[in-house]
């Protein structure tokens, strides 16, 4: 087993500097010497086997359960080796075969009926809200922030994100909003609160909309926020403005054509919609076994070929498209950083293993957007032409006006505690 490791190891690590000790005690050097030294030991033959024959599951599975050690660099630093070898996003050629059944059934996990995607979300995002405090920023943004120069504080990029989307959107006094997947509420209060719009705003998460509303009652200008335990799915009202971050990698590819089509259902005919999700630019492929299985059950991230269609069979207009590539990971680096500042309040919180899971989970995909072909998407689509201008030159005014209007107001809520 140990000629076998060494074999498909030299097959797939070209570039950096990997050493390997087996659980055998068997030292194996792999790459060609560049970047900074990484090594990673065995501790036994199972977690060793496994990793050689499904790597995409079992070794995040080894790196938690503490059979796979990190003996110089970080797991962000062995990662960060793997995933520059291919990007493509798919795993080495000998893993080749479950990755093709993972694909072929890849619509039937992703099957997400009303159910079974409130039970999907609760996995995720019901988890003790003290543990996305310690590392999000004080709005609790869970999405890509926009950083607009180098440098930028994650609490500046994530307003500069709401203030983007914002400007996307063309917001008008008055506007009936609805917000797909509104998470903790701070984008549903921007726009409520500095757009001055009639915010509705869904998630499917019982912890994110009680604390939503429980921010929201706490200021005047947004007690009328109207924020709800409900599906997409279930929303009867039209709006003329609809905005949904960080929603879409949890419909499911089955779903693209219902959710497009309820979304023209909602719009108004003069509306505006933008979407800002996760995709990948190398075309369709399957979730990663390990974060399906731990991290996020039902999610997918789509490739564009995948959703464009969807959106012209609902008979929307794309108007704009805009990828932001490394603005995912500097983002993740800043979570990730801020979640290890913060680790021994993880682990007191679960305990050691969930520590370990969660760190390879944001390094993962620190690594996935710094390294391989993964980005996000923001698509502008209306139901007409004319409805937005036709140079983009008005998203800069936007901007500008907007920073503005925060300029005169006071300062935003904080989070409790911090």
């Amino acid at each position: 087993m140990e000629r076998l490791l060494r074999l498909a190891l030299r097959h797939f690590i070209h570039a950096g500097n990997l050493r390997v000790t087996t659980a055998g005690g068997t030292v194996f050097t792999f790459g060609d010497g560049s970047g900074p030294p990484v090594a990673i030991r065995f501790s036994t033959y199972v977690a060793q086997c496994g990793v050689l024959l499904d790597p995409e599951l079992k070794f995040g599975e080894a790196y938690v359960d503490g059979t796979m050690v990190v003996e110089q660099g970080t797991i962000a630093d062995v990662l960060s080796v793997v995933f520059a070898q291919r990007h493509d996003g798919r795993p080495p050629i000998w893993a080749r075969l479950q990755w093709w059944i993972r694909y072929l059934y890849r619509r039937l996990r992703q099957f997400n009926p009303p159910k079974r995607s409130r039970r999907n979300v609760a996995h995720h995002y019901d988890l003790d809200g003290q543990l996305y405090a310690l590392f999000l920023d004080a709005d609790r943004q869970y999405s890509c922030a926009y950083f607009e120069t180098p440098g930028q504080t994650l609490d500046d990029a994530q307003l500069a994100k709401k203030r983007h989307l914002a400007a996307k959107l063309l917001i008008e006094r008055g506007n009936r909003l609805l917000d797909i997947g509104c998470g903790w509420g701070g984008l549903a209060i921007y726009l409520a609160e500095t757009c001055k719009a009639q915010v509705t705003a869904i998630t499917l998460s019982a912890e994110q909309h009680a604390y939503a509303r429980g921010r929201a009652s706490e200021r005047p200008q947004t007690r009328a926020i109207d924020f709800r335990l409900q599906d997409y799915r279930d929303v009867p009202e039209r709006f003329d403005r609809i905005v949904s971050v960080g929603m879409f990698e949890h419909v499911g590819v089955g779903h693209y054509d219902g959710f497009f089509r309820k979304c023209a259902a909602l719009l108004d005919d003069d509306g505006v919609m933008v979407l800002h999700a996760i995709g990948r630019s190398e075309g369709p492929n399957v979730t990663n076994p390990w974060i399906s299985r731990y991290i996020f059950p039902g999610g997918y991230i789509p490739a564009l070929s995948e959703v464009l269609p969807a959106i012209e069979n609902a008979g929307l207009l794309v108007t704009d498209i805009e990828t932001l590539r490394l603005h995912y990971a500097e983002t993740l680096k800043a979570w990730r950083e801020r979640f290890l500042a913060h680790r021994n309040d993880v682990e007191r919180l679960y305990d050691v293993r969930f520590a370990r899971m969660w760190e390879f989970y944001l390094a993962a995909a620190e690594m996935a957007f710094r390294e391989q072909a993964m980005m996000v998407f923001q698509i502008q689509l209306t139901k007409r032409q004319g409805v937005v201008p036709m140079t983009r030159d008005y998203i800069m005014r936007e901007t500008e006006r907007l920073r503005a209007v925060e300029g005169r107001q006071r300062p935003p809520l904080r989070l409790a505690g911090e």
